[in-house]
């Protein structure tokens, strides 16, 4: 039996609680790092600052917005004591978030505008996102066998043969192959 922690949380609790960190805050920041970069390739401002520097601004402020907006949403989270699918603690998140990089990039009436938009938007992504999970989630099951490798459709041309059908395949080509060889021979 593990032994407590000082503050009564088991090493397991623990390290569950890393798992959930990178599951809802750093795969979030490193999926906006991307397409912040994607965005940047197809910015009109690209030729003016040259592609890599436009590309790393766009990705470096996907992932600041994105981290930061994670961040407050984990800490309502862990405030308010309630689970990581409510969208109140979205609202919540996105309202301070935005007020704090409203504030910063635009001022005082920056920081309203701002919490507004950031509430509006992180609460509608996370609300699509929650609906779109068990889709998702269906679709990974429908592509993936019980071993863990792709499945193949019925109707794709591409199929596994087992050890029978291999075999038949094998002798097909053979015998292709000699009549392939005879045909040769009389031509020549």
């Amino acid at each position: 039996m593990a032994s407590p922690n000082h503050q009564g949380e088991s090493p397991s609790s623990l390290s569950s609680a890393s798992e959930d960190w990178r599951r809802r805050i750093l795969i979030p920041t490193i999926l906006a790092v991307v397409a912040g970069g994607g965005f940047g390739l197809v910015s009109k401002h690209r030729k003016v600052h040259g592609l890599a520097n436009i590309s790393a601004t766009y990705a470096t402020n996907f992932a600041i917005v994105t981290g930061c907006y994670c961040g407050a949403r984990e800490f309502v989270t862990a405030t308010r004591k309630t689970g990581p699918d409510d969208l109140l603690n979205s609202a919540i998140a996105g309202f301070g978030t935005g007020a704090i990089l409203g504030r910063l990039q635009g001022g005082q009436f920056g920081d309203y505008r701002y919490s507004l938009i950031f509430a509006v938007v992180a609460t509608a992504v996370d609300f699509t996102a929650l609906n779109l999970r068990p889709k998702l989630h269906h679709i990974g099951e429908s592509m993936f066998d019980k071993s863990g490798s792709l499945k193949l459709p019925e109707w794709s041309p591409i199929q596994v043969l087992d050890d029978e059908a291999l075999a038949a395949k094998q002798a097909r080509e053979e015998k292709l192959y000699g009549q392939r060889k005879t045909l040769s021979k009389e031509k020549s």
